[in-house]
């Protein structure tokens, strides 16, 4: 039997843990928190990489790398920033060990202390306008349009593999501007181009806008984010982009000669999305079978399996499917061949609708006969018996179906759970059924803390696309300039 995975009606975190593991994406490491990202995981990552990747050098950036370690002073620098992450900081305190006096194992060497101590990067800002100071000195060093992959460490107390670990893989952009419209537009621009990966790439739909002052990175002026639905109702932050102001350069005193000959403080920006996006993957499109990938992101967009009776029928079937494979390949479908001997056809067929390849295609002897293939796509579940003939064009036109569907399979069921409300006892009351709710919001930061403690749901985003209709606050009855989205989140 394939591996099983739970029903996600009936617990759906246990669902979510259950076919991270099963369909070999990751699993919980030795190290408390941490994961290992299993081969299967890590291509539907650099897939994600490799789109990221090139949009964006289409938008004039280039990659780098900055160091792991940050002197824990630059953390100081910025007072809001220390104050966001101090908490999830992991510092290192001396650089060597020793053996045991005692005999038992290493220890600490008490001489080895470091003259100061180094925190591991629960983000770059820091030690990247560090070493912007010494990049930028005139108006023409700029636009600096930096973006690193890297990972980064943050100790998380609750843990779930791909949502919150202590280590997890990300982007972060970091760029410097000669004015504030620069740094703003690229601010914009970066956001848009997450909701346009997500959207496109990853069949997700999102909301773009922005957060409120209190849901805020730590040390910006603005922050962008886009939001979306799982399919539990819950909210999942997919990616963020910051206007940083001048906060930055003026800690690290990072100024540059203007035309005019004066000296200005630089203006900047920094985005990221993080390898959450794989669990968004996982709970926005998966199923009770298990794993639904996009056809862009899938690692293997075919899979082929040979129906036989005994060695020489099924040498024989192979050899038919090669030529379709390779069919398939001059049109840059990604695809293999499941010749496993020792498998029944019905368990590779359980076993690639848990990790979600997006179709599948099975041939036995009286198919070649026929001329014929049958075709299944995963996102369905339905089945076609199909010519062979021009089978290259069809699995490339289905494919893209595929990705469709799932897009507008995904917005409909997040259109279906949003919900326009105006009374605080109907949102207390919904809000235990999840979705998300366009509400009015008197815009202050105390009736947001309040609705957070007695509900559990937060201000997920300010829209940019809204209908401009104001009205008065839920809570207070106070003047509220459009609607905003409230819901519970990861």
């Amino acid at each position: 039997m394939a591996k099983e995975v739970n029903n996600q009606e009936e617990n759906y975190s246990l669902w979510y843990n259950n076919l991270v593991t099963k369909a070999d994406l990751a699993e919980n490491s030795a190290v408390r928190g941490c994961m290992v990202i299993k081969p299967y995981g890590y291509a539907i990552w650099e897939k994600m990489q490799a789109d990221l990747d090139r949009r964006f050098k289409e938008t004039g950036h280039v990659n780098a790398y900055f160091p792991l370690f940050i002197p824990k002073s630059f953390l100081s620098r910025e007072a809001e920033h220390v104050e966001g992450f101090a908490k999830e900081c992991a510092v290192v305190t001396h650089h060597r060990l020793m053996a045991n006096p005692n005999g038992q194992g290493l220890i600490v060497d008490p001489d080895a202390r470091l003259e100061e101590e180094l925190v591991v990067r629960p983000t770059s800002e820091t030690i990247i306008w560090n070493t912007y100071k010494d990049w930028i000195k005139s108006y023409r060093d700029l636009p600096i349009l930096c973006n690193q992959w890297a990972n980064v460490v943050r100790w998380e107390m609750r843990t779930r593999i791909f949502l919150r670990t202590a280590e997890f893989l990300w982007q972060e952009g970091h760029t410097a501007h000669a004015t504030r419209e620069e740094a703003e537009e690229e601010t914009l621009r970066m956001a848009e181009v997450y909701a346009s990966f997500a959207r496109e790439t990853m069949a997700l739909p999102v909301i773009l806008g922005k957060k409120s002052a209190s849901e805020r990175f730590a040390g910006a002026l603005e922050t962008l984010c886009i939001e979306a639905m799982m399919q539990d109702g819950k909210a999942l932050q997919s990616g963020t982009s910051h206007f940083l102001g001048q906060n930055f350069a003026k800690a690290f005193d990072v100024k540059f000669a203007t035309k005019a000959g004066g000296l200005e403080y630089v203006w900047a920006s920094s985005w990221g999305v993080s390898t959450r996006l794989m669990g968004a993957l996982v709970m926005a499109h998966g199923d009770n079978k298990g794993l639904v990938i996009p056809p862009k992101l899938a690692p293997l967009q075919v899979v082929m399996v040979p129906i036989y009776k005994g060695e020489e029928e099924m040498g024989r079937v192979v050899e038919h499917l090669k030529k379709i494979q390779k069919g398939l390949e001059t049109k840059g479908i990604s695809t293999k061949i499941d010749d496993r001997d020792h498998l029944r056809s019905g368990f590779k067929f359980a076993e690639w609708e848990l990790k979600g390849v997006p179709v599948r295609i099975a041939v036995g002897p009286r198919d070649m006969e026929q001329g014929t293939v049958e075709v299944a796509r995963r996102d369905t579940l339905e089945k076609s018996v199909v010519s062979q003939a021009g089978i290259s064009t069809h699995i490339h036109s289905l494919l893209s179906d595929i990705q469709d569907n799932m897009y507008q399979k995904a917005l409909s069921f997040r259109e279906a759970h949003t919900h326009r409300v105006n009374s605080y006892a109907e949102f207390k009351e919904r809000i235990e059924d999840g979705g998300f709710f366009l509400c009015h919001w008197d815009g202050t930061a105390e009736t947001e803390e309040r609705i957070k403690n007695e509900t559990k749901a937060t201000l997920r985003v300010i829209p940019f696309d809204h209908d401009g209709e104001t009205g008065t606050c839920m809570v207070t009855g106070k003047p509220s300039a459009q609607r905003v989205i409230f819901a519970r989140a990861y």
